[in-house]
């Protein structure tokens, strides 16, 4: 593996590169674990429509994907720009083989970061690695400054589907268990629908949730514009959870390799005896179990015990369908410009990012 095996620039895929590039990069992700959809070349094109173009530094060995990163940039409303990687770099699973592909990986950035006609204060990464298995060095990042619209959250919840259905079901806390039998007994139906009407009726739950609890909101395009990116694979698909004809909570999934992730939803104030929200979850786990998913990840939930997140009443919710709990490393901050960095840490400082409703971050 050397830097000259790097593919010719996965950036644009109606560019610069061909589609079969992103089609093999995207195949390589899938059934790659430690990484996630927000390295996919969808959702780069669809990060386009939210004003962050995109940039590839991807090699091969032997003439397969081997690792690197889809990299996104975004010019800040403080005269600079920044490079964020979500879900990555993504490096093989050898110790030795990921230091050469990340070293490579961060030297292909460098090479851009150069021919940019405007500072570059950063480069953020948000690698699916998990905190406790970290075996590779990362000299020179640092965890970022403080708290800001573009991050993830690194604290998530995974539901083991490779058991079935029953045994999963004995897994879950049994609060979860009750509620489940609960909406059964009262009829609760669940099904799935990704049409306008589907879309509209999740925008008024979504909202209506949000209202209720103070959380800020995407905006009804954010939305649309994410469907219209996945269609054609159908990697996202909204859900509803019924009763008597009235839809009670909806959950938004996105399909994708190994995972299905749980990315946005919410629930109605009304008929909360019926236990909606439980058995939609249960049934979008076990759809996704059929559709030959190993992980239901419930994404984003404070650390157990923080009673005083605000996210800690939706984690204890997510907490009562089991799974195993994970921790990924910080968001890590690679500063290029000390003075740049300082001037964009003040900056999102002064806007007080509000949280989002049911999981929440700069998507």
């Amino acid at each position: 593996m050397s830097p000259h095996s790097r593919t010719a620039g996965l950036s644009a895929p109606a560019a610069a590169a061909p589609a079969d590039s992103w089609a093999a990069w995207d195949r390589f992700l899938e059934a790659t674990p430690a990484t996630g959809f927000m390295q996919s070349s969808w959702w780069a094109d669809f990060r386009t429509t939210l004003g962050f173009a995109h940039f590839g530094a991807i090699f091969r060995a032997g003439g397969a994907v081997a690792g690197g990163a889809v990299v996104q940039r975004l010019r800040h409303g403080c005269g600079t720009a920044f490079y964020y990687v979500q879900d990555g770099p993504v490096l093989p699973a050898d110790a030795a083989a990921a230091e050469e592909v990340l070293a490579a990986t961060l030297a292909a950035i460098e090479e851009r970061r150069k021919s940019e006609p405007v500072t570059v204060s950063h480069l953020r990464i948000e690698p699916r690695w998990e905190r406790e298995r970290l075996a590779i060095r990362l000299p020179g990042f640092e965890p970022a400054a403080r708290r800001d619209r573009y991050r993830e959250p690194r604290n998530t919840l995974c539901v083991d589907l490779r058991p079935a259905p029953g045994a999963i079901l004995a897994a879950m806390r049994p609060k979860g268990r009750y509620n489940i039998s609960v909406a059964r007994r009262h009829g609760v139906t669940v099904v799935e629908d990704t049409t306008p009407r589907g879309l509209s009726d999740f925008l008024c739950i979504y909202g209506d949730t949000a209202a209720r609890q103070g959380f800020g909101t995407k905006h009804a395009t954010y939305f649309e514009s994410l469907l219209a990116h996945t269609a054609a694979a159908r990697r996202a698909a909204i859900y509803f959870a019924e009763h008597d004809g009235a839809r009670l909570a909806a959950a938004l999934v996105i399909r994708f390799g190994s995972r299905a992730t749980y990315f946005y939803g919410g629930s109605l104030a009304e008929r909360r005896q019926v236990m909606a929200p439980s058995l939609l979850h249960f049934e979008i786990l076990c759809r996704a179990r059929e559709a030959g998913h190993e992980w239901y990840d419930l994404w984003g939930v404070a650390p157990e015990g923080n009673e005083t997140s605000a996210w800690a009443g939706l984690s204890a919710f997510k907490r009562r369908f089991g799974g195993r709990e994970v921790s990924l490393v910080p968001t890590l901050d690679y500063v290029y410009d000390r003075s740049a960095y300082r001037r964009y840490t003040a900056s999102e400082a002064d806007r007080r990012p509000t949280p989002r409703a049911s999981n929440t971050a700069g998507r």
